[in-house]
């Protein structure tokens, strides 16, 4: 069997395993947790400028939208900064591993050897398929790379694809609490954000049940309750601020 007919045999059975779900895409959980994060920094912001303001859709806005676009952009560049670091690693990995091949390749395949021998492989076995992975010089550093990193090529993100889930995911999250003041001024703009907010931080705790093992009402109810707090806490200090303000 050729490693190509091998991974897809993989692919078939750990999709009958997980009764037929195929594994979550990587850019997935990125952009769920871009969603939660913009959703969060942002509802925050929205509070604690609302309780300052009474509400007022002017001054909601304009700090609403500047933390949705300065949030957006940190977590996109944080996305392609990361995965970009990620695979760069793995490639300064992947080029010591094949420099120390080329300078003593013996020494290299006892090191996998005694890799996989502490992973419970027996010591004959760890030879025998060190020895089977040397016939081809990149699966033997590959191989090493892995060991190391704990990692393949295969599993390293795109920098581009990260960069842009984390920033548009982000923008949608922070955009959700904002929505009211657009239409509504005042309290009843406060109280109608806060409603969409809460539902929304529902929703997306328990899309997070997408990529964990979480039931999905508890996963929302989590991040629903913490967003409740959030909002208060911030809404109390707004208002604090706003009194402050006035007051000098």
């Amino acid at each position: 069997m050729s490693p190509e007919e091998a991974k897809a045999a993989l692919g078939e059975l750990v999709a009958a395993r997980n009764n037929g779900k195929r594994q979550t895409a990587a850019w997935i959980g990125d952009a769920i947790y871009g969603v939660n994060d913009g959703l969060g920094s942002i509802f925050g912001i929205v509070s604690g400028v609302s309780g300052a303001t009474l509400g007022n859709s002017h001054f909601v806005l304009i700090a609403g939208m500047a933390g949705m676009i300065a949030s957006a952009l940190s977590m996109g560049s944080g996305a392609y900064l990361a995965s970009k670091s990620e695979r760069e690693i793995y490639e300064a990995e992947f080029a010591r591993e094949k420099t120390a091949v080329e300078v003593n390749e013996a020494e290299a395949q006892q090191i996998l050897s005694l890799s996989y021998q502490i992973r419970g492989l027996p010591p004959k076995d760890a030879e025998r398929f060190v020895h089977h992975l040397s016939r081809n010089k990149a699966q033997l550093i590959a191989a090493l790379a892995r060991e190391q990193l704990n990692t393949t090529e295969e599993g390293l993100s795109e920098p581009i694809v990260s960069a842009i889930s984390g920033a548009l995911s982000t923008a949608i999250g922070a955009f959700i609490p904002i929505i009211p003041f657009f239409f509504l001024n005042g309290i009843p703009a406060v109280i109608v954000a806060a409603i969409v907010s809460l539902l929304a931080h529902f929703v997306v705790g328990a899309a997070k049940s997408l990529i964990t093992i979480r039931s999905w009402w508890a996963s929302g109810f989590e991040m629903t309750w913490i967003g409740a707090l959030e909002g208060v806490v911030t809404y109390v200090i707004g208002i604090g601020l706003g009194k402050l303000g006035g007051a000098s």
